[in-house]
């Protein structure tokens, strides 16, 4: 018997979350009411030019979802197909969030992919918040690399936790 059986419905929400923002959080907050397990994927993809290791990703993740107080969300890791790990742990249900019409693009594309793969693993779609749109972990990261307020952006740890890094790294444009 699958775990999608033994275990009720288990859904994934993958990504790099580097770091992870308020616009994560509000998807993992939805998304973990679609399903009776979120399990938060936090991988690894070297063309994004991560600034936290994945072990550093996964705690800062943890420490989110201990923040948002939800029971029925857990956090692993993973460097594999994302297919792959969804069968591994056996999800019937992939999360993803969309801000515009390029994330919608991008994803489609992906979806239809992974249809190819694995027809039984359905994805979802969910709207980012409005006022959480124009959050994306590339710029919050290229604003504090800038010396810029990331307040509006990320939960107040997570904020502490990038500006420690860029003390670590070094910021740019001084003026």
């Amino acid at each position: 018997m699958s775990a999608k059986t033994t275990q009720g419905r288990i859904g994934i929400y993958p990504g790099t979350f580097d770091p992870v923002t308020l616009g994560h959080a509000d998807i993992i907050r939805r998304g973990s009411k679609l399903v009776d397990t979120l399990i938060v994927g936090v991988t690894t993809n070297p063309s994004k030019n991560p600034m936290f290791t994945p072990d550093e990703r996964i705690a800062m993740m943890r420490a989110e979802v201990e923040r948002l107080a939800l029971d029925n969300v857990e956090i692993q890791g993973f460097d594999a197909l994302l297919m792959k790990f969804a069968d591994h742990v056996g999800a019937g249900v992939i999360i993803r969030g969309l801000r515009a019409v390029a994330d919608f693009e991008y994803e489609y594309q992906m979806a239809g992919m992974n249809q190819q793969i694995d027809d039984s693993i359905e994805t979802v779609f969910l709207m980012a918040d409005i006022s959480l749109q124009p959050i994306a972990s590339k710029l919050v990261k290229e604003i504090a690399l800038y010396g810029g307020d990331i307040t509006p952006f990320v939960a107040p740890p997570v904020k502490a936790r990038v500006e420690e890094r860029v003390a670590e790294i070094g910021r740019k444009g001084e003026y």
